[in-house]
């Protein structure tokens, strides 16, 4: 199972080299132009746009700039060549597919965005951090429960501020021991993206494959003991590296404010309206979660009118209030979405569109799902995650759509999902923690248990092939 990414890595640069491709005219009515000097411009647009995104920890230049800039230029191009040769309609259909495509993820996102800074606001996570710290676990321990706790809260929250959260944690105990912080570190993002594979909800990768109808809500939990070896591998034979010491307990205890239990149990009902919406109602699922974002509106409101009534104490810092307009806006919670995510998500949609559109995809998935084979494409998928980041990888299969069993749907879902963990800047969860604990936690720090990383990717994908075999007919 191992020699299925080193035997693809070579092929890799093919996906995107442009002399593969022929110049013709598809069926469909769009023009191959993977050979034209448009094409060549778009590979480039999109190739430096990307290299900015990668650099964003040196530079310090948002990610969502370069990809917004790239996504804009390579759609005039194209727009432009068509509109020489009298065919503008087929550009603007193909643009607004995609953008259409965007908005139901971005809805979606954004609805979940918003519960997760109104349960951060009401200190739903800083509270189980205080707990955490003050418990008085010792190092071995608190390895185990950050990773575990990371696991199982991914698949609800995303990896990345489940992956915050623990470093947190693992940051207020371990400060005066680096080995310790290195190595919970690296456990935590692999566990966070683990988790997070096996969960619609658990990353974007998998949301949208969701929304896309590929995988039904259901199947994805077929992941889980995959996701889980993916995760206790590597996680063993850390923990064999761990410090035998014990930190003295410490730390304030920090109680929720009036409302996060409700509002947690209203993202479960979201969740829920969501899933049911797509299931037996056949909608999107976007169309649940922002019905479940009226929960948490009405909520608000409740909090404001009841507060004094309850009599409960409405004051807070700044002399604002519990449930009030401005101590818990719904519109404050959604002005703190990530903002600069979402709107990457777009570049990056519109611009692996717009490569599509020219051709690039089709010769892509020739080469992968036809020349290479469906297992070792999918198995290349999760190595590419971890150079560029899963998301237009991802989008790129999905718009390929290459006629695959569920088996290998699923496959491709956790590989992308799980392969970032193989380098720090393969994840958001990684980036991030490498920001959190900069200079502890590195990417030669996490490229030292690579090995054991990729035993895990390794494993998890003999297991989903072993466990899930009926599913590969």
């Amino acid at each position: 199972m191992p020699s299925f990414p080193l035997r693809s890595l070579w092929l890799l640069p093919l996906l995107l080299w442009p002399g593969f491709g022929l110049a013709s005219e598809s069926a469909a009515g769009t023009i191959d132009l993977t050979a034209h000097p448009l094409g060549y411009a778009a590979l480039t647009l999109f190739g430096l746009a990307y290299l900015l995104v990668m650099a964003e920890e040196f530079t310090h230049l948002r990610k969502s700039k370069p990809v917004l800039l790239a996504a804009g230029i390579i759609w005039a191009l194209i727009a432009w060549y068509y509109g020489q040769h009298g065919a503008p309609e087929a550009v603007e259909a193909a643009m607004r597919h995609n953008i259409l495509e965007y908005a139901e993820l971005f809805l979606f996102l954004l609805v979940a965005m918003t519960y997760i800074n109104a349960m951060d606001e009401r200190l739903v996570f800083e509270t189980l951090r205080s707990w955490l710290v003050r418990k008085g676990f010792g190092f071995g321990s608190l390895f185990w429960i950050t990773g575990v706790l990371a696991f199982f809260i991914s698949p609800v929250a995303d990896n990345l501020t489940t992956a915050l959260l623990m470093c947190a944690v693992v940051m207020a105990v371990g400060a005066g021991n680096p080995r310790f912080v290195a190595l919970a570190c690296i456990n935590i993002v692999v566990a966070a993206n683990a988790g997070g594979a096996f969960s619609p909800f658990g990353d974007i990768t998998t949301l949208m494959v969701w929304q896309k109808g590929v995988v039904a809500f259901w199947d994805f939990f077929a992941l889980f003991v995959p996701s889980a070896v993916n995760f206790l591998v590597p996680a063993f034979l850390m923990y064999l590296a761990i410090p035998r010491e014990r930190p003295r307990a410490g730390g304030e205890r920090v109680i929720m404010k009036r409302g996060a239990r409700r509002i947690m149990l209203l993202f479960l009902a979201t969740i829920a309206t969501a899933v049911l919406f797509h299931n037996f109602l056949y909608l999107p699922p976007v169309a649940g979660m922002m019905t479940g974002l009226a929960y948490l509106q009405f909520f608000a409101y409740y909090l404001k009118k009841t507060c004094r009534r309850e009599g409960v104490s409405c004051t807070v810092e700044a002399g604002e209030e519990i449930g009030s307009p401005v101590a818990f806006d719904i519109f404050r919670m959604v002005s703190r979405a990530e903002w600069d995510t979402l709107l990457f998500f777009y570049g990056v949609v519109l611009c692996v569109g717009g490569l599509g559109f020219l051709g690039y995809l089709s010769l892509a998935s020739d080469v992968m799902y036809h020349q290479w084979g469906q297992t070792e494409a999918n198995v290349a998928v999760g190595v590419l995650s971890a150079i560029v980041d899963n998301i237009p990888v991802m989008f790129a299969v999905l718009t390929m759509n290459p006629d695959m069993s569920q088996g290998q749907w699923l496959l491709v879902t956790l590989t992308a999902g799980v392969g970032g963990s193989l380098l720090s800047i393969g994840s958001a969860a990684g980036v991030a923690l490498m920001g959190q604990a900069r200079g502890v936690y590195t990417f030669f720090s996490h490229l030292k248990w690579t090995p054991a990383i990729a035993l895990g990717y390794a494993a998890s994908i003999w297991v989903h092939l072993w466990m899930n075999a009926r599913l590969f007919g």
